[in-house]
Formats: C-alpha cells, structure tokens, sequence
C-alpha cells in the first residue's frame, strides 16, 4: 500500500494544500517518512488524513466556478466502527459546499472494503446539494462494495454502476471528466 500514491497528473492545475478553500490548506507533506497506516500497512505520505484510523483521502482537483470537487480514496470505508462518513461530511464535504461545490466526484479504486451503518449523513450530504442540482458520482468502486452500498441503502444518494465502474479517468483533464460524468448523469436521469 505504501506504493499506492494519489493521482498527481493533475498538480500543475490543483494542489489542495495551496488551496486556501480548501480543508487541507498550508499542510506540509513529506516524501519520506512514512506514518500513517492501514491496518498496519503504510500508506504513501501524501494521502490526507481525514480522521478515520482506515480512510484517506486527497482532493485532486476543485473548479469552484462550475462547482466539482475530484476526490480519490484509500483504504476500507467502516461507517460501522468508525463512522467515516462522519469525518467525510463534516471535514470535507461541508467544507467544500459552503465554498460552492455541489458536485463530487469520489474515485474509489483504491477502497478495499465497505461497512455500513445508517444513512444519516448519506441524506444530509445528498440534501445539502441536491435542491441546486447537485450530486454524488461514485467512480471505479468495487463491484463488492458497490454491493455494500446498495445492501446499506445508500445506493439513493450515489451515482454509481454501469459506465462508472470501469472508467479510465486518467486520460482525461478534470473538466473533462467532469463534463462526461454530468452527460452520464444525465442520460441517467433522461
């Protein structure tokens, strides 16, 4: 896992620690040293610590004038022991909407595991943005925990599935992306 890095093809156009919006503003990163884990496997020092003792995450990109934010994520998502939407929400995406984002973008190919709870903040999330057309596109998850967010209910405030669980991301600009996933969206809604 230490080898995992967060997508940095994008850091000549975004870097959240330069961001002064941004929840991760003016944090110091190291390239060497090693200290946060997951379950005992070290993971890369430049994934952002959220909280959670197995959930990281880094904002990749924000266009607050369009109102997105890219966000990747690392490690097991445990809303049942740790209640990492907890720490999503009210560190993160809170953070984000009151600066204008209403739409999200979270690449979960690196997440291994999902443990439900209640939905709670799922519904909160999904009514702070929805009434400005707003939403929540989950991107390359697991088809096992794409399964876990159904079981849990929580498929009702994500756009996951189909074209999202097999998207080769990194070929495209952020805007790029964005534009594709809010046409899929659409087409979804049509």
């Amino acid at each position: 896992m230490q080898n995992i890095e967060p997508y940095y093809n994008w850091r000549d156009l975004y870097i959240a620690s330069e961001d002064s919006l941004s929840p991760f503003y003016n944090v110091v990163y190291s390239e060497f040293e090693y200290t946060n884990t997951i379950y005992n496997y070290y993971i890369h020092p430049q994934w952002d610590d959220i909280g959670s003792p197995t959930l990281y995450i880094k904002i990749i990109f924000v266009d607050y004038e369009i109102g997105f934010a890219i966000i990747e994520l690392i490690g097991e998502w445990n809303d049942a022991i740790n209640n990492d939407i907890m720490f999503l929400k009210r560190d993160i995406a809170d953070v984000l909407i009151q600066n204008g984002i209403n739409k999200f973008l979270l690449i979960g190919e690196n997440v291994l595991n999902f443990h439900g709870s209640d939905d709670c903040y799922y519904q909160e999330w999904y009514e702070d943005i929805s009434d400005n057309g707003g939403w929540i596109a989950a991107i390359n998850f697991r088809h096992h925990v794409t399964q876990e967010f159904w079981q849990n209910g929580i498929d009702y405030y994500f756009v996951y599935g189909g074209d999202f669980d097999d998207f080769n991301w990194r070929l495209l600009k952020p805007n790029q992306l964005f534009d594709l996933v809010q046409d899929m969206i659409q087409h979804r809604i049509v």
